[in-house]
């Protein structure tokens, strides 16, 4: 498994004047991830600190066995992340966000928009089979825009349901922990960018995609 961690700040060159700040508060890019003395699994486009009592899992395609997400998942619920290449300027998850509100509809779910402390959000519902029974799944979909692209992050389980709690915002805190990698070449805007699997990751599939994290 390959970590990174950003070098101390006497060793980084100095900033030209004009320069602007880095962010207070993650999610980072890669190239400005602070000396916060965490570690960082390098997963190709996304860097992820383990922390306590969250497994981090990939979710790989059966067929193609490509990584298509990252999950941090913990015995009351589970952040999902994807990173997508995004336009230099602009505005991308505005742009994003009716598409997966239509899908969600199509599928006979809905989604409502609400403020949230990463900006606007979906609040998401849907109608799900598992073995025990049908159920509703409910999920906070919440996109950042970076340099380059754009990071979406859903919460699953508690996190998506129980709001403004102590629980949740230590799952938020996670998302403000992770820092992508855009790389340099060319991409399409809204072209997922490419993840890489660790040997200690725990694969799921599609199978796994609507079960409880913990099940």
């Amino acid at each position: 498994m390959r970590f990174r961690r950003k070098s101390s700040a006497e060793d980084a060159p100095a900033e030209a004047e004009g320069t602007p700040a880095e962010p207070t508060e993650g999610p980072y890019d890669a190239d400005a991830v602070p000396d916060d003395g965490l570690e960082r699994v390098d997963l190709g486009s996304l860097l992820i600190a383990p922390a306590e009592g969250r497994e981090l899992r990939m979710q790989v395609d059966e067929a193609s066995g490509a990584v298509q997400a990252v999950i941090l998942a913990g015995a009351e619920g589970a952040i999902e992340l994807r990173a997508f290449a995004a336009p230099r300027n602009g505005d991308l998850w505005s742009e994003v966000r009716p598409k997966i509100a239509a899908d969600m509809s199509q599928r006979g779910g809905t989604a409502s928009e609400r403020e949230g402390r990463f900006g606007t959000e979906l609040q998401c519902q849907i109608q799900v089979r598992r073995p025990e029974g049908n159920g509703v799944q409910v999920s906070r979909i919440v996109g950042i825009n970076g340099p380059r692209w754009l990071l979406r992050a859903t919460f699953l389980g508690r996190p998506a349901i129980e709001l403004d709690t102590d629980d949740t915002r230590q799952w938020e805190h996670l998302l403000t922990t992770v820092a992508v990698q855009r790389g340099t070449g060319p991409m399409m805007v809204g072209e997922p960018l490419p993840l890489v699997l660790p040997e200690s990751a725990r694969r799921v599939g599609p199978a796994d995609q609507n079960r409880p994290a913990g099940a």
